[in-house]
This record gives structure tokens, C-alpha cells and sequence, in this order.
């Protein structure tokens, strides 16, 4: 969240901030992590005979493990924050508490993801990826940027247990404390088994997409891009020297080629290519016609097969361009928002799981599915009737000009129709 939003954000709440914390002053390890399905496949090359013609990413927005989740995990940071009217992590853990109950403190690393450890096992996706939104480190030295999040080393676990196959970077939370700070995030992962793209010790590092074998062949490309539109900083950009993300300056014509120029490098027949941005702000439908015009030019241009937008807080509309899915903005997936108030006309307790089938002969989209979850209790719990209708009407509304609706199936997920 930028510095500016995080501001206008809080300042209407900061009465309720300050009641609630009076309030509250008045009154398991995982195995280790298994061998993933995308893991678990041949080396890359031509699409095996007689395999599903299909290949089922699962995406979500952005997950931040940080802050008010990484205190209620076994082995919680130092709880000291830098933020205008909270200075204590726990605070949010409290917040979380005065509006749907205690939370039995410590969790093991399963609890946070709930229900959607069935929906994983049950849909079974090739490959399973999500924006984490939060250092892993233990540094104590933050960027004064007004929002940090950190979760501590020790608590990898909890991003182990959905089997993540890639994290992307590429956002306004990685480098929140400072330059090893996301050393440490990286190194962490790597050692958990866990792809990283967007970010790096370098530019070209930061640049690389994470590539994953698919069953049956062929490769996942993944590409993972920041702006400034979404809070990063541009001195947080890696170059030659120095770590950092990778940040587009603009979404210029010029930079749509020099991305065309790297995937098309990349990509060979039986390939997927997909490209995961981190853009605009945190609250609001309305998406940009710049947004729109880029989403489209990595299809027609660069080949993407499947556009992966996060960094509004809620669901954004999606289209099919080209059959090609366009998702302009996952909304988070966890975090540790419940509880406050401001924003509650966004709904931002409801969050989707995307499962994309794309067809395996040309990367058109075959079925997007979506499960809906609500987060209670620092956890995700599948979503009530009621509250997946108003998810699918969401959809279905800001879809609309984009010639998208979604529709309820017999489980209570959601399916997209496009035309």
C-alpha cells in the first residue's frame, strides 16, 4: 500500500483504532515439503501423447503472511511496527479478535489456509503460484514507507503446506526491509523449494522468468513485473549492481517490445507463457485504459497466454482476449485486514482461488473456475451461499464490458462465460 493511500486509508478509522486497542487493554511443524505435481513431471520438451489436453494453473492475489498472521504463527517476529497509530503487531492480532472471536494462539502452519487445502487436493492443479506480499526476514531495520510487513524466517512453513510451486515478487512489500532484507526472502525460499520471479540480486536475476516443467511436457513460463502505480518505489528497481524488483518505468509500446522481444525469445512450441503484474492501487473497480491496452499487447505482442493482475485489496473484473484470460485483479488471498473498518462496501473478507485450464495445442483458455473463500479469524473458510452470489455478481458487473460473467456451479464455485 502506498504512503499516500495508507494515509486517506486510516485516517477516517483512527477513532475506531484507538477504541478498539482501549478495548483490548481493558479486558506444529509441517513434514517437509513434498514433491509438487510440476516437480514430479518429465523434463521439458513435446507434449506427451495420450496426457490431459489441458493444464490447470492456480493463482491468487496477494498473500501477506506478515504482520498480524506471522504473530499468531509458532515462531512470531518482534512485534514492533512503524505505522501512524499502531506500533504493535499484536494489535491487528486484537482487531481480528474483537470482530469474529479469539484466535487459538499458536496456529500450526495449516490454519491460516483453511479450506483451501481441500479445494488444492480436490482440483489438483498442475502448478500453484500467488504474490507474496511480505519479507521473510528478521531484519529490524524497515524502509519508513508507513506499511511494513515481515514474517519471520522460521515460519516458512506456512508456505510450504499449499505446495507453492512459484511466489512472485515484484511489489511495494518485498524490499520493505531494505535491499537484505529481500536477500533473506529470497535465500528462504529457495531453500523451501520455492521458485521466486520479479525479484532478484541483481537486474538479471530480477528479470528471469521462474520456468516450471508441465506434466506431460512442455514449460510454464512465468514473468513477473511491478509499476509505480501499484506503490513501488523506482529506486527499488535491481539493476546491474544492485537488488531489487523488476520494475516497468511506464507501459510504453517501447517496453511491450522489449518484453515481446524476451518471451518470444523464450517460448517454444508446447510452451505456456504467463506474465504476473503488480499495478494500480489498492481500492476501486474502475481499471485503466493503459491497464487494458498493455493486458492486450503481452497477448497479441509477446504471446502471454494468461495476464495474473494483483494489488487492489478485491476482486477486479476479468477478460478473455483472444482466449487468452486477463486478470486485472485477484484481490488479496490472506491477510490480516479483519477488522477494520473503511473499506467494508469492497468486501475484501471475500477472495477468490483461480484454477485457469488452458488448452495444451494452443493456451487458450478451456474453463476458468474460481473458488470463493471468506477470511475469519486469520483464516480461510469457504464462502457462505450468500456471500459467493455477491462475489458472482461482482464479477458478472464489472465483467460486463468486457463481455465476461461468472455463474454458480453445482459445488458453489464459479465459473467464468465469455464470449
Amino acid at each position: 500500500m502506498r504512503l499516500l493511500e495508507a494515509v486517506v486509508a486510516i485516517l477516517p478509522r483512527r477513532r475506531l483504532l484507538q477504541l478498539a486497542v482501549q478495548a483490548i487493554s481493558a479486558t506444529v511443524m509441517t513434514p517437509a515439503r513434498s514433491q509438487s505435481l510440476s516437480e514430479a513431471t518429465n523434463q521439458p520438451g513435446s507434449v506427451a501423447p495420450g496426457r490431459d489436453e489441458r493444464v490447470t494453473i492456480c493463482l491468487a492475489g496477494d498473500v501477506m503472511t506478515g504482520r498480524g498472521i506471522d504473530q499468531i504463527l509458532p515462531h512470531p517476529s518482534d512485534p514492533g511496527l512503524y505505522e501512524l497509530y499502531i506500533d504493535d503487531a499484536a494489535d491487528y492480532v486484537r482487531l481480528a479478535e474483537l470482530a469474529n472471536g479469539p484466535i487459538p494462539k499458536p496456529v500450526d502452519f495449516a490454519y491460516v489456509w483453511g479450506d483451501s487445502l481441500a479445494a488444492l487436493q480436490r482440483r489438483r492443479p498442475d502448478v500453484t503460484m500467488v504474490n507474496l506480499e511480505t519479507a521473510v526476514t528478521a531484519r529490524t531495520e524497515p524502509v519508513l514507507k508507513g506499511i511494513n510487513y515481515k514474517m519471520n524466517p522460521a515460519n516458512i512453513p506456512v508456505l510450504t503446506v499449499p505446495r507453492l510451486d512459484v511466489c512472485t515478487l515484484a511489489n511495494n512489500h518485498v524490499l520493505d526491509w531494505r535491499h537484505v532484507g529481500l536477500i533473506d526472502t529470497l535465500e528462504t525460499l529457495q531453500r523451501a523449494g520455492i521458485r521466486t520471479v520479479g525479484a532478484g540480486r541483481n537486474r538479471q536475476e530480477a528479470t528471469a522468468p521462474a520456468i516450471l516443467p508441465i506434466p506431460g511436457g512442455g514449460r510454464l513460463l512465468v514473468y513477473a513485473f511491478g509499476t509505480e502505480s501499484s506503490g513501488i518505489p523506482r529506486n527499488w528497481a535491481a539493476t546491474t549492481e544492485r537488488p531489487g524488483v523488476n520494475l516497468l518505468r511506464d507501459l510504453s509500446a517501447q517496453t511491450l517490445r522489449a518484453i515481446a522481444e524476451a518471451v518470444r525469445g523464450e517460448k517454444r512450441p508446447g510452451d505456456i507463457a504467463l506474465a504476473s503484474i503488480h499495478w494500480g492501487g489498492n481500492w476501486g473497480y474502475d481499471i485503466d485504459e493503459e491497464e487494458v491496452d498493455f493486458a492486450h499487447g503481452l497477448v497479441e505482442e509477446a504471446g502471454v497466454d494468461l495476464v495474473h493482475g494483483h494489488s487492489s485489496h478485491h476482486v477486479k473484473a476479468i477478460e478473455v482476449h483472444r482466449d487468452r484470460p486477463i486478470l486485472y485483479g485477484c484481490g488479496d488471498f490472506l491477510d490480516d485486514y479483519e477488522g477494520i473498518a473503511g473499506n467494508e462496501a469492497y468486501r475484501d473478507d471475500l477472495v477468490l482461488l483461480y484454477f485457469a485450464s488452458l488448452k495444451r495445442a494452443d493456451g487458450a483458455l478451456a474453463e476458468l473456475a474460481m473458488v470463493p473463500f471468506q477470511i475469519r479469524n486469520f483464516r480461510l473458510h469457504l464462502a457462505s451461499s450468500s456471500d459467493a452470489s455477491w462475489l458472482r455478481d461482482v464479477l458478472t458487473r464489472e465483467g460486463g464490458k468486457f463481455g465476461t460473467a461468472a455463474e454458480t456451479g453445482p459445488d458453489g464455485a464459479l465459473t467464468l462465460r465469455w464470449r
